[in-house]
């Protein structure tokens, strides 16, 4: 490991919070004069480097990593893709669906979740968290869909036996009991 790339991975993992030169200094066993000047070579291997879309920001007491200012029309067409967007509560029910019940059906899906899919199949597939899988053996072929390797990735699991234990089971049980206990 070397002093530079230290600190780019704190700084990385700080994220748009940023991280104090203090606590930088604390992190790499370092004093805080060393640690700027680490930090002032990392700001101009940034700045010098025309392949690098980083650049190394300092606010207040604050050091953060952003994206060079070219490369902000790069960064408008992303933030203003379905991709940057989140999932709609529709679409992560959806996805869960899909998840815990695969391969299933569109109308299967839709039958447990008791309304129409509209456009959350192409979002879902839009963003690889879901595929086509193949078809059912019945009348009219239908699509089976699954979860993508890609799904497994985001959500950091190994395989779908990693997915937490449903628990609708229990509260279908307190649903009833609630019900009963209404009725009074």
């Amino acid at each position: 490991m070397n002093e530079l790339g230290t600190l780019e991975a704190l700084l990385f993992v700080a994220g748009e919070q940023g991280i104090t030169l203090n606590e930088l200094a604390q992190l790499t066993k370092s004093t805080m004069d060393h640690t700027k000047v680490c930090l002032t070579k990392l700001k101009e291997k940034y700045e010098g480097d025309d392949t690098s879309g980083l650049t190394l920001l300092e606010t207040a007491d604050s050091f953060k990593l952003a994206t060079k200012k070219v490369y902000s029309p790069a960064i408008q067409v992303y933030a203003q893709s379905p991709l940057s967007k989140k999932l709609s509560k529709a679409s992560v029910e959806t996805l869960a669906v899909i998840a815990y019940k695969q391969p299933i059906t569109r109308m299967e899906i839709e039958e447990i979740r008791g309304v129409q899919l509209s456009s959350s199949l192409q979002k879902l597939k839009l963003r690889d968290l879901i595929q086509e899988i193949g078809r059912l053996d019945a009348p009219g072929k239908p699509v089976l869909y699954g979860t993508t390797d890609y799904f497994l990735d985001y959500f950091g699991l190994n395989d779908l036996t990693e997915l937490p234990e449903l628990e609708l089971e229990e509260e279908l049980t307190n649903q009833s009991l609630f019900e009963e206990s209404a009725d009074f």
